[in-house]
């Protein structure tokens, strides 16, 4: 009888026990966990998200650039796909009043910004800067391409690329050279052979794949997720551009060993007509961008880019090609609207050829 007896004691005291634990567990999760939870959000003004690795990362970059007065630039396409969204409500947030980590708090490997080298004054510096805050950063170098026609100067090397790493985030940062054709190049981020391939997912960079080209953005200032940044003022072109800026550079070698063989004709004649026809290209080319309008060298003006990276001078004339479902009806009237009048017409829209006699005398 004792024995039964102590069994619903040791059941009864183990039922209290379990009943007291969980209503323990209840008043935690209902009321402890509710009053800690509203008082941290008070005290932190609700700044959800800028303790993540990527802003930090950020945060640091912009400090350093900007105590070094380096004129970067984002150019991150994740980022500016966000910022074009709501575009007009991130041009007015002021600094200081977001309350949300939106933008750099995004998961990804990779920040990108991009700078215009020949503004950068003080590169060695900024290096020693940024080692010193905690920055780990690799420098991708490679020949300028702008000297291989100059035998003298030809295997100087640039600054492509660098990479700056914080923690599991990392910087890329493009640098953007600038050439004669009045727009920015950025080369490709070849690895050499003693670069650890670990240092960051190098596959996943959005810039460097390949040679790229852009036109010159012109810049404004924003406050994204509390930091000043510059970007483009017009984000939709430069993502538009990303696609298609992939940069075939001329074959140097190719035409000097062509003009060994057969002498370049460099008569009062013949430079004034690469001149024309130059300035002509560059009139087609604005008036095509402007309809939206894709285009490509084709005939003797791409073969001349080929094989002396020249205009061929006894050609008389410039030739692009569009494709057909790119035509457009006012192609004729925005032409003429720039003085280059339709002279002649062949077959169903494939050829037609637009020559400004002016332009080309």
């Amino acid at each position: 009888m004792s024995r039964i007896n102590k069994n619903v004691i040791l059941a009864l005291l183990t039922l209290t026990s379990s009943a007291f634990l969980l209503f323990q567990l209840y008043y935690y999760k209902h009321y402890i966990s509710a009053k800690n939870g509203a008082g941290v959000s008070k005290s932190k003004g609700n700044r959800i998200g800028f303790d993540s690795t990527q802003w930090r990362a950020v945060k640091k970059f912009v400090m350093l650039t900007s105590s070094q007065n380096v004129p970067v630039f984002l150019i991150d396409p994740l980022i500016l796909e966000l910022i074009n969204k709501d575009f007009e409500q991130v041009k007015n947030i002021s600094h200081g009043s977001t309350s949300e980590c939106k933008f750099f708090c995004v998961p990804r490997d990779f920040t990108a910004f991009a700078l215009r080298y020949h503004l950068w004054k003080n590169e060695e510096g900024w290096f020693r800067t940024a080692e010193n805050m905690g920055f780990q950063c690799l420098k991708v170098e490679s020949k300028d391409p702008r000297l291989d026609g100059i035998d003298s100067l030809s295997g100087t090397e640039i600054p492509l690329h660098y990479i700056c790493r914080l923690a599991n985030h990392a910087i890329h940062l493009v640098v953007f050279h600038e050439r004669s054709g009045n727009y920015l190049w950025h080369g490709h981020l070849r690895l050499k052979g003693r670069v650890d391939r670990k240092f960051v997912p190098f596959r996943k960079l959005q810039f460097g794949r390949y040679p790229g080209a852009f036109d010159r953005p012109e810049l404004q200032q924003i406050t994204l997720d509390g930091l000043e940044v510059l970007i483009p003022k017009d984000p939709v072109h430069f993502l538009e551009e990303i696609p298609h800026s992939r940069f075939i550079e001329c074959r140097y070698k190719e035409a000097r060993a062509f003009f060994q063989q057969y002498l370049d004709d460099n008569t009062v004649e013949a430079m004034a007509f690469r001149k024309s026809a130059k300035e002509l290209l560059q009139l087609a080319a604005r008036t095509l961008k402007k309809l939206g309008v894709r285009f490509w060298l084709s005939s003797g003006t791409c073969l001349g880019w080929y094989r002396q990276c020249n205009i061929i001078p006894y050609s008389k004339d410039v030739d692009l090609g569009i494709f057909i479902q790119d035509y457009k009806s006012d192609i004729i009237s925005a032409f003429q609207d720039v003085g280059l009048p339709l002279k002649h017409k062949f077959g169903k829209r494939t050829a037609w050829n637009y020559l400004s006699r002016e332009k080309m005398m």
